[in-house]
């Protein structure tokens, strides 16, 4: 059985859920893009081929095996894209919330039901109608539970706006010892470096008390304040808009001293390598063209 334990984003790895890039579905339409980056590459005829996305996920499960991590796959679904297993589920503290996620993905959590047959039924928290949440705006922070979530004229109006207040509210109510810092993001469902798909698009946690931000993500200055004086403004590594495009923010963290990265971060690299971490470089370049990463191609069940 699987036990979730998760406190916060870089205490270390045990286990998790990897996305799986095989019989992901070719090229799709125009239509059924839902984030402008896979859009935008899909019309310039530069949208990722199957085997390159395959090639970039056997890295990663490379380096997590590294670090001797049990590593769990979806359930493989012909023709649907799985690569993404952060935002169909999430655990803090020890439960794993299934959330309520678009239409279109609703297909990637039954991927995931032989895994969540070895979690204690009691263990597992389904979210309420109306409560919309994707993983990729959830951050347990120890004491805090950090969230981007859209209020609801941008919810009803964008495509790319994945969680809602009454998700937000969900939280407040599931984990009352915890502080839920809902954080409004910035959307554009036609230009990428206009929109903040998720929060891990433009924020993330990494050592104890360092972060990663593109302050461009976050609709409101105060919230962008709220951050550089909860970590201190020496500890945030700031990313250009140009580095958010291309996913500078979605790395991860294996441990406190130890974080995945794209290989092409040189400038990110090199920071958080004079900050003393040991990162380990990967190619994930043609994942990122649909507007994911790296912290969305994992799903911690577990960490110590």
């Amino acid at each position: 059985m699987i036990k979730p334990n998760i406190h916060n984003e870089t205490a270390a790895l045990q286990v998790a859920v990897v996305g799986i890039a095989k019989d992901m579905g070719g090229v799709p339409s125009i239509e059924k893009c839902f984030d402008p980056k896979s859009k935008e590459n899909v019309l310039a005829g530069t949208y990722p081929k199957e085997k390159d996305c395959i090639k970039e996920i056997d890295a990663l499960v490379k380096v997590l095996k590294k670090y001797n991590i049990k590593i769990y796959y979806p359930q493989n679904i012909e023709g649907l894209n799985q690569i993404f297993t952060r935002d169909i589920a999430f655990v803090i503290d020890d439960k794993l919330i299934i959330p309520n996620i678009i239409e279109n993905r609703k297909k990637e959590i039954v991927a995931i039901d032989k895994i969540l047959n070895e979690i204690v039924k009691g263990d597992i928290i389904k979210m309420p109608k109306g409560a919309r949440a994707e993983g990729g705006d959830v951050m347990p922070w120890n004491e805090c539970i950090f969230v981007g979530y859209s209020e609801k004229e941008d919810f009803e109006k964008y495509i790319v706006a994945r969680t809602n207040k009454a998700g937000l509210e969900f939280l407040e109510t599931s984990f009352p010892n915890k502080i839920v810092k809902g954080f409004e993001l910035n959307k554009s469902d036609d230009n990428p470096k206009d929109n903040a798909l998720h929060l891990d698009c433009c924020f993330q946690p990494i050592n104890k008390n360092m972060a990663i931000m593109y302050k461009g993500g976050f609709r409101h200055q105060v919230d962008v304040d709220f951050l550089i004086n909860y970590f201190g403004e020496e500890n945030i590594i700031e990313v250009t808009k140009e580095e958010m495009y291309n996913m500078n923010s979605n790395v991860f963290s294996v441990s406190e001293k130890v974080i995945i990265s794209e290989k092409g971060f040189i400038r990110l690299n090199n920071e958080l390598r004079n900050r003393g971490f040991i990162v380990e470089e990967i190619p994930f370049s043609e994942i990122a063209k649909m507007e994911g990463l790296l912290r969305c191609s994992i799903m911690p069940l577990i960490r110590e």
